[in-house]
């Protein structure tokens, strides 16, 4: 009886190891797949609920804009936007400001360090806001790209979206900090290094915001970014955005003269916006984009993320499964979020995405949070 059931064990463990081995040489099998074809990519099937510890809250201050990094050999650098809660989510045109913080797992807790830019004198073009941080690491360098407000108009308790408001949101650019260490000193710049078209017609006549940057295979920088043409309304006319590439990290950034995400003569060329919040990054020579597509255009679900490709830039497209997330975001319990993600980062290691994080609001944003959503490659 005892060598009967020595045999039954042996079988089983055999059984164990093959099926651990086949398992092991599909998932292989998957990544590899995906790392030939990353135009194949199906990040919507790798959504899994968020975990309720993955919310990186503040009682104090509303969050948005994360940025996430690896530090190697450290851990996790979040670069983010924050601004007092009590004077409610229109206020980061006023009160944003880029803070850092720092976890040393991927998903958190990630916990504040320190503010990376405070307000300085209104004469600066970034004296008043910082918001949108944007980082790469290029040559041991951290390079910030942000955008930077100044106005002069006075605020109200009745603020957000009066004329007064658009005096400051209108005068957005994008600039570029750098440090050797996040947590030294940053070079911080008087001038930005994007601005306005001195066209009064051009798409870009009017604000830049919303920075988004990688480093393709023949180490040339592409910018992409919000722009917001004038129509002699002091709200500006439609918002569409833009593409700018440069040799260095710094610039010069020359603009492409027409705007991205849309096809010319589309039915959607009348439309106030197409596409918002790019986060984009460069693999094998294709350049992808996560995008939210503000009226479905690209996965049919207004308010969802899309996935988009382009080999040069400019000319962009949805991959073949360009739906990444819908705008109903469930955490670990079941219970749906009340509000849709904006502002994506991926985080990316050894070509494969393993978190999607995003800015939310909360309690139709009274207060805001960034979530680190976990992606799970499945077979």
């Amino acid at each position: 009886m005892g060598l009967k059931i020595l045999r039954v064990v042996m079988i089983c463990f055999l059984m164990a190891i093959f099926s651990y081995k086949t398992t092991a040489q599909l998932a292989k099998q998957d990544k590899t797949e995906i790392l030939r074809n990353i135009e194949r990519l199906n990040i919507s099937s790798m959504i899994q609920p968020l975990p309720l510890k993955n919310k990186f809250l503040d009682s104090a201050y509303n969050i948005w804009c994360g940025s996430v990094v690896k530090a190697p050999k450290i851990g996790y650098y979040m670069f983010y936007s924050r601004w007092p809660k009590a004077k409610g989510h229109e206020a980061w045109i006023t009160d944003s400001e880029i803070a850092l913080a720092f976890s040393e797992k991927p998903e958190g807790p990630y916990s504040h360090v320190k503010v990376i830019f405070s307000k300085r004198d209104k004469k600066y073009w970034d004296g008043v806001c910082t918001h949108n941080p944007t980082v790469i690491i290029h040559q041991g360098k951290y390079y910030l790209y942000y955008m930077g407000t100044t106005g002069s108009a006075p605020i109200t308790p009745n603020f957000a979206y009066s004329p007064a408001w658009y005096n400051y949101r209108n005068n957005q650019r994008i600039g570029v900090a750098i440090a050797d260490n996040p947590l030294g000193q940053w070079t911080r710049f008087d001038k930005p290094i994007l601005e306005a078209s001195q066209d009064s017609t051009a798409p870009d006549a009017m604000l830049f915001s919303n920075p988004a940057v990688t480093i393709d295979q023949n180490g040339r920088f592409i910018m992409v970014y919000k722009q917001v043409e004038k129509n002699g309304k002091y709200q500006g006319g439609k918002v569409r955005f833009g593409v700018a590439f440069s040799s260095t990290a710094t610039g010069p950034f020359i603009k492409y003269n027409s705007p991205i995400f849309e096809e010319k003569n589309s039915s959607y060329k009348d439309a106030w916006m197409i596409a918002e919040d790019p986060f984009i990054w460069n693999y094998k020579g294709i350049n992808y984009a996560i995008v939210r597509d503000v009226i479905g255009k690209f996965t049919g679900v207004s308010g969802a993320l899309a996935l988009l490709s382009s080999s040069d830039g400019i000319n962009w497209k949805p991959t073949t499964y360009p739906m990444v997330i819908g705008k109903e975001i469930f955490d670990e319990t079941g219970t749906k979020l009340d509000d849709k993600l904006e502002r994506p980062c991926l985080l990316i290691e050894n070509g494969i995405p393993i978190y999607l994080f995003g800015a939310m609001g909360i309690n139709n944003r009274a207060h805001s949070m960034n979530i680190a959503i976990p992606l799970l490659l499945k077979r």
